[in-house]
């Protein structure tokens, strides 16, 4: 069971931290989709980010109070090397694509390679396909995106952040699973303890790139 906590307590014990990352294409929503869930704000003059930025909120999932870190990574050509370092770290990815734009959606299987080949291979993923608002304009069907989500593993919502509908419940469906699956280990952990055996469980470790340090290899996919 979930709440949604408010939009943050200074204050308030936090249990467990988990790094969700957002990617995608330019344009189709991302930034949106982090402002309505971290502050419930949306604003028609967004601008496109720039490198990486992330905000977090702190809500309660059956008792225990989780920090989400949300992370949104530009979609542009131009960023695409830096934002690949990002990926480590997350337990959790939200794949956006935007109704209206059928080429974004085209790219989302690239962007979900360039995912895998840095991310843990446990991680969370959903599709999104974003702007549902914009029916009249819809160029992925439904029905499409259900399929590929099936056929790759993935949870799947349509979402729109100007009405607000949906991104409570994508970004939820995310952390649920990612909090399930954070206490399944943990009750196997336990019981490997129990028989004498060590936890194998370890934080992942989250490499950022500073000044004058390597960038990794541009991905050539996803322009």
């Amino acid at each position: 069971m979930a709440s949604g906590g408010g939009y943050g307590d200074a204050s308030q014990k936090i249990d467990y931290v988990f790094k969700v990352v957002l990617i995608g294409d330019s344009a189709v929503g991302k930034s949106q989709m982090l402002a309505r869930f971290a502050r419930n704000e949306f604003s028609l003059d967004s601008k496109a980010t720039i490198g990486v930025e992330f905000q977090t909120r702190t809500l309660v999932i059956d008792h225990k109070s989780v920090k989400a870190q949300i992370w949104d990574t530009a979609g542009q050509e131009r960023y695409r090397a830096v934002t690949s370092a990002y990926y480590r770290g997350a337990v959790g990815a939200m794949l956006v694509y935007d109704i209206t734009k059928r080429q974004t959606f085209d790219h989302i299987p690239c962007w979900l390679e360039e995912l895998r080949s840095h991310a843990d291979k446990n991680i969370v993923i959903i599709l999104v396909g974003n702007k549902s608002d914009l029916e009249d304009q819809r160029a992925v069907p439904t029905e499409d995106a259900k399929e590929f989500a099936q056929t790759e593993g993935l949870f799947f919502l349509e979402t729109s952040a100007l009405q607000s509908t949906n991104v409570e419940n994508a970004f939820m469906t995310v952390l649920t699973e990612i909090f399930n699956t954070v206490n399944k280990k943990n009750l196997v952990a336990g019981e490997d303890q129990s028989n004498g055996n060590p936890a194998s469980l370890s934080g992942k470790k989250i490499i950022i790139p500073g000044p004058g340090q390597e960038i990794p290899a541009k991905s050539k996919c996803c322009s």
